[in-house]
């Protein structure tokens, strides 16, 4: 048994069923709508703990955002998470979404900073009446209303972060004004999240923190990714990708592959909560849960119940 590997443990291993949820993006074109639907509804017979909804960098998509986690709700059986961020917008504009959300039902927000509207590589500027960053965002959400709030955390430190002792003290910062869970942005190194949860758990942070996973199969979208949020690509990605630009079927079964063994080495450490970021996938998702040992609990609602 002992010479088995990650992938093959996890199967064999009683480990428990994994806590798992599953990031989308708010789709732009009908084609993206429909490919995105299909991935929610696949995912859904799974049962993860929450669903999210990004929100685009400035606000950009925050109207296609509010849609789609209200259709969510209303259409499925999943538990709905809004993106929020307080880039480009007053407190006032901020607190209506957020009052809106309540409003609504939706009673889980993920709270973050956001990018600058202009891309990473701009310097963030907060809104002259807006909230300056992440903490003071989690307090306002939390003084409007009871809502689960996830937050970001950094194994390999935020790019503005001058070293991990910051970033772990922002972090405490943000559990201070009341967050609940922290979601870490993607990494591809299993010690360094290991290291980065040791660190926080001896400096007193007791929340939840989830590891991130991104299931991109697009090498060269990949290292674009990974670029803009200083994640490292260990370097024998290049060897196992070198010569596919043009071969999708290999690509998707190499990441299939690595996200697998990544998630089932996690999982053999203790860690038995995964965040995935889907790109409106469900493929890669569905496989990986499969390994960790996931099979379908709830039947999809029916299109006829979610109308009445």
């Amino acid at each position: 048994m002992t010479d088995l590997g990650p992938v093959a443990l996890a199967a064999v291993e009683d480990r428990g069923r994994p806590d798992v949820s599953f990031e989308f993006f708010p789709p732009k074109t009908d084609k993206a709508e429909e490919r995105l639907w299909d991935a929610i509804r696949k995912l859904e017979t799974l049962n993860p703990r929450f669903v999210s909804v990004t929100y685009g960098a400035g606000g950009s998509t925050r109207d296609r955002t509010h849609r789609t986690v209200k259709r969510i709700k209303d259409e499925t059986t999943l538990t709905p998470a809004a993106h929020l961020t307080c880039v480009d917008a007053s407190k006032a504009e901020v607190d209506a979404v957020v009052k809106d959300y309540w409003e609504a039902g939706i009673r889980h927000i993920v709270a973050l900073r956001g990018d600058p509207a202009g891309g990473i590589d701009d310097k963030f500027v907060a809104h002259p009446e807006g909230y300056k960053n992440a903490t003071e965002l989690v307090k306002g959400i939390k003084a409007i209303g009871d809502f689960e709030v996830s937050v970001a955390a950094y194994p390999e430190v935020h790019p503005e972060s001058p070293h991990m002792d910051h970033e772990i003290d922002v972090l405490k910062q943000k559990i201070d004004a009341g967050a609940d869970r922290a979601i870490t942005q993607f990494f591809f190194d299993a010690e360094c999240f290991i290291q980065f949860h040791d660190r926080c758990r001896k400096a007193g942070i007791e929340i939840p923190i989830v590891p991130g996973v991104m299931l991109q199969p697009n090498f060269n979208g990949l290292k674009k990714m990974a670029g803009m949020c200083g994640a490292k690509i260990p370097e024998w990605y290049d060897t196992l990708y070198e010569g596919l630009d043009e071969d999708k079927d290999t690509r998707q079964l190499l990441a299939a592959s690595i996200a697998a063994e990544f998630c089932a080495t996690l999982q053999a450490e203790g860690f038995n909560e995964f965040h995935f970021y889907t790109l409106n996938r469900a493929d890669l998702a569905y496989a990986t849960c499969r390994v960790l040992g996931m099979k379908q609990q709830v039947q999809r609602r029916p299109m006829k119940e979610a109308a009445e």
